[in-house]
């Protein structure tokens, strides 16, 4: 596993938002911040991306970082709710009035559910995390998704980056295999905890509580 963090989005966090990474107050010598050199490469004073207005350390100033089998928890809680609506859609469209006519409308309809399920993952990730950082499984389990570089809440380019890695291959061959693997990667995944999501958009997730 890859220990180098992510480099910054680029993006800047609004001044209201609530989550945002504070720089830490002026210190003497003795201040943790002064006097180890920057890792990764980063300025000294500065954040590792060049910024200057961080710690080198990218987690400092903000919450502990979420357990990986609470994520798990609260990903299984969001697939139970989205799989639900997909549940309903598909009952409700007659898709299954189809299931005695062959392999072939087996499989048209095995996909044209994957894709509807895909593409109301990435609906509901983006738009919930692009208000508070929070699905609802994460805000049930008191968690959010922050990026690595200023604690922000991400934007919408972020997030719809970070929930295509994870749900797009669900809508082919991959389904449930590939969540796995990209949220289990957060298990062995040093310092950050990301899944492969998380590399992808430069997020990590935080706990809330």
């Amino acid at each position: 596993m890859s220990s180098e963090p992510p480099h910054g989005s680029g993006q800047q966090p609004p001044d209201d938002d609530p989550f945002r990474k504070q720089p830490p107050p002026a210190e003497g010598s003795g201040s943790p911040y002064s006097t180890p050199p920057p890792p990764y490469g980063g300025a000294p004073g500065g954040d590792p991306y060049g910024g200057g207005s961080y710690p080198t350390d990218p987690l400092a100033g903000m919450p502990a970082l979420a357990s990986s089998g609470r994520r798990t928890l609260a990903r299984i809680i969001d697939m139970i709710l989205v799989g639900i609506v997909v549940w309903l859609i598909t009952w409700g469209f007659g898709v299954s009035e189809y299931d005695v006519n062959g392999d072939n409308v087996q499989y048209g309809k095995s996909l044209a559910q994957s894709l509807l399920a895909a593409v109301l993952y990435i609906a509901y990730d983006t738009v919930l995390i692009t208000r508070s950082g929070q699905t609802l499984g994460k805000k049930w389990l008191g968690m959010r998704v922050a990026n690595l570089d200023n604690g922000s809440t991400p934007s919408v380019q972020t997030t719809l980056i970070r929930s295509a890695v994870l749900w797009i291959p669900f809508a082919f061959c991959c389904a449930c295999i590939w969540t796995a693997i990209s949220g289990g990667w957060s298990y062995f995944d040093k310092p950050y905890k990301q899944g492969l999501h998380d590399k992808a958009a430069k997020t990590v997730v935080v706990s809330t509580d």
